[in-house]
């Protein structure tokens, strides 16, 4: 994955996090304390990886406190002149985390502009330790997730590593599909899909789960059209078929059925909110292949 234009746009970052600054280097990122409990991890993947897009409610709770509360938090003007340096995008994972974001909300904004339709973007928010959102208090151990009350994309880098390592979603293109998705579920809330959908549950709980999985398949199947839009952009990004590769193993490996193999041994397709590793990859492929963004349609056999 090639970027065509390396200048890095910090303004749409809230940088969160308490010991803010570290330099984090092209093999991953350092696991801290508590975020290396596998079994918490594997919870956390059925139920929040691809983008928590709900009220927040199954978000781990905490009582109060700030990621903030210790270290010095590096400056956005830091932050800016250390993304900005020779190399940068290459040797720090958040600088690469942030072109993504930025190349994400230049691409969306042309297209919705292309569309007549409205745009705004969403805030990137790295946070370590905890955080206070929109919908609640959560930890870190919670990996990414968007909380629309807030429009903002929140991730704990931590987290990246554990899912190269553990769950095989390995390759700096793997880790632009997850703030690719993320950045899925903000346009769900921007064209009023989530506001829909959370009508739809409420108004039919026995198919809540149905309508989640709709959810973060149409945010996988976003993805794969902006890697396709901001291909095509000359200042975009530069993929090859390798790129698309780690991508789609990256869909397929936080696949409900993956995951609930990986913990309990066994898979069970009521309890899925999330989607089948052969269902993420599709949806994923199939806004690759369009790059339009009516083709991700998960929806149309639930009526809504």
């Amino acid at each position: 994955m090639e970027f065509d234009d390396d200048r890095v746009d910090v303004g749409g970052v809230d940088d969160r996090r308490g010991g803010g600054g570290i330099g984090l280097g092209r093999g991953g990122v350092a696991i801290g304390g508590g975020a290396g409990v596998v079994g918490l991890v594997i919870y956390l993947l059925v139920a929040v990886l691809g983008g928590n897009s709900g009220d927040g409610s199954g978000l781990p709770q905490l009582g109060a406190g700030s990621a903030n509360s210790t270290g010095k938090q590096e400056s956005r003007q830091e932050l800016s002149d250390r993304c900005n340096t020779e190399g940068a995008l290459d040797e720090y994972t958040d600088c690469r985390l942030i072109k993504v974001y930025d190349i994400a909300d230049e691409t969306w904004d042309d297209e919705f502009g292309k569309r007549g339709l409205e745009y705004r973007p969403a805030t990137l928010v790295f946070f370590n330790d905890a955080v206070s959102t929109g919908c609640g208090q959560a930890s870190a151990q919670v990996g990414p997730f968007y909380c629309p009350a807030g429009e903002e994309i929140y991730l704990d880098l931590d987290f990246l590593d554990q899912l190269q390592r553990e769950y095989g979603a390995e390759g700096e293109f793997a880790q632009a599909y997850i703030v690719a998705h993320e950045y899925g579920h903000h346009l769900q809330t921007v064209l009023g899909t989530e506001q829909q959908v959370r009508k739809a549950q409420q108004a039919d709980p026995e198919q809540e789960n149905e309508y989640s999985v709709a959810m973060e398949l149409q945010a996988d199947c976003y993805a794969g059209v902006w890697s396709t839009l901001a291909d095509q952009r000359s200042s975009g990004i530069d993929l090859t078929k390798d790129n698309v590769a780690e991508a789609q193993r990256a869909a397929e490996a936080v696949g409900d059925d993956r995951i609930q193999k990986k913990a309990t041994g066994r898979v069970d397709q009521d309890s899925w909110t999330h989607g089948s590793a052969e269902q993420r990859r599709q949806w994923f492929t199939t806004g690759y292949s369009s790059g339009d963004i009516d083709q991700c349609d998960p929806f149309r056999t639930m009526g809504l």
